[in-house]
């Protein structure tokens, strides 16, 4: 296995979908990200830059993470975050026989920590530098991973094993976000057990009415309608409504009340259930981190009315791309803005090749322009097809785009460019990849 910090082993537990273009190619960036270090060479008292692959977005059902250069000596200052998401009602166990980090009854130097879903917004499951094995289990279909280095003693680090672990389906409620609504699943046995019906169920506006099956009462409810409320938590969107049933207003009642309470946030993928009694209401919570569905394609004019099917895009040496990047999600009050947008002869690195025509909104590529668009949920721009490709006979772009509310004239898609900026937790902005390509040049 390579010392690259990543490694996944695919199965056929499952697939993980995303709604995107069918051609060009558009697919989810996964796997390894970069770290950069710079160390000062003690020889010639010169300073040595190092550029590692070092965490990442887990996406496949079981797979390996460890710390850089493992089994040999990770480097200091090194930052990993590994990312694990899975299908929607699975949890996560991770496992990890072995860790040798710098000694510290604090854990202050050398550390890891796993959290119980996205980093930050998430609860700290622990922090662990001694040595010893250790094992985790997530109470969602998410769990994050961080590794962090100080600037002196390193040893071997450690390596650990990741599985999703089916559900049981046996649930009472289940939860599905998508870019535009939730869909929550009521068992009808569990419903007959507590003397109510699909009929006496209703959201935060009675008039939306669920579906009823042999077996289960759905409810597909629209982010933007059926009362649906929105709210903003750090750095997350969050769309919430409540399913209700009363027992009927009599004298005497031995009926509970029911409230189901549904929560969407629009950052990953996750799951979290819990369940409880209240003296005469049963109260039912359920939480499921969604991803915006996002697009990109070429265009053939800049009036962007015909997009280009071909795939591979064979295009000439200086000829006009243009490109489109779509956020498609029924809420009316978010923008998208162009981050980052790199070039690469291989869909799977992004870091070893490449070229930049935009990094942290400041144009890198001076053919590279932005182009008008009516619509907040689109960005669009030019550039032309470059020498790069002439040295590689398929080239990927790699786009992230930025999704802010539109009221939020402090937010990262007010600001422009920022070549120093480090996004902290607390901005109010989802960040999404999507990958479009090949581009060839012809013949």
């Amino acid at each position: 296995m390579p010392p690259n910090g990543l490694s996944t082993t695919p199965t056929s537990a499952f697939a993980t979908t995303w709604n995107v273009s069918p051609i060009p190619q558009i697919t989810p960036t996964t796997g390894q990200s970069t770290t950069t270090t710079t160390a000062v060479d003690t020889e010639t008292s010169s300073s040595v830059t190092a550029s590692y692959p070092c965490g990442g977005i887990l996406l496949e059902p079981s797979g390996t993470l460890f710390s850089p250069f493992y089994p040999g000596h990770y480097p200091n200052n090194a930052r990993c975050v590994w990312q694990i998401q899975a299908r929607n009602n699975f949890r996560i166990h991770l496992s990890i026989p072995n860790l040798q980090l710098e000694p510290s009854n604090n854990c202050v130097y050398d550390y890891v920590e796993v959290y119980d879903g996205p980093l930050y917004t998430s609860p700290l499951l622990r922090r662990i530098c001694l040595s010893s094995s250790y094992s985790f289990t997530s109470s969602s279909n998410s769990m994050t991973v961080l590794f962090s280095s100080d600037g002196s003693t390193t040893s071997s680090g450690f390596r650990g094993f990741y599985s999703a672990i089916e559900p049981e389906y046996n649930e009472t409620v289940a939860l599905f976000c998508s870019a535009d609504s939730m869909q929550a699943v009521i068992s009808r046995s569990y419903l007959q057990s507590l003397g109510y019906t699909g009929s006496d169920l209703s959201l935060n506006i009675n008039s939306c009415r669920p579906q009823t099956s042999s077996s289960a009462v759905t409810f597909n409810i629209p982010h933007n309608s059926c009362g649906t409320v929105k709210e903003v938590d750090t750095n997350t969107f969050i769309y919430s409504n409540t399913i209700r049933a009363h027992p009927p207003a009599t004298l005497i009642t031995r009926q509970k009340k029911l409230y189901v309470t549904l929560r969407c946030r629009m950052n990953q993928d996750s799951l979290v259930e819990v369940i409880y009694l209240a003296n005469d209401t049963i109260e039912i919570n359920k939480l499921q981190y969604g991803r915006y569905d996002m697009r990109m394609s070429f265009f053939s004019s800049h009036s962007f009315q015909y997009p280009i099917y071909d795939s591979p895009y064979r295009v000439s040496l200086n000829q006009e791309l243009y490109l489109q990047v779509s956020l498609h999600s029924s809420d009316p009050d978010l923008e998208v803005f162009l981050d980052t947008c790199v070039a690469s002869p291989d869909h799977l690195d992004f870091t070893s090749q490449t070229y930049d025509l935009i990094r942290s909104g400041c144009v890198r590529d001076p053919t590279y322009h932005a182009i008008y668009s009516p619509f907040r949920n689109k960005s669009r721009f030019a550039f032309r097809a470059f020498q790069f490709l002439s040295r590689h006979p398929l080239i990927y772009l790699q786009c992230k785009m930025v999704v802010c509310r539109v009221s939020d004239y402090s937010s990262r898609c007010c600001r422009g460019c920022l070549p120093r900026h480090k996004r902290s937790p607390e901005e109010n902005t989802q960040e999404a990849n999507v990958i479009v390509g090949p581009i060839q040049l012809k013949k």
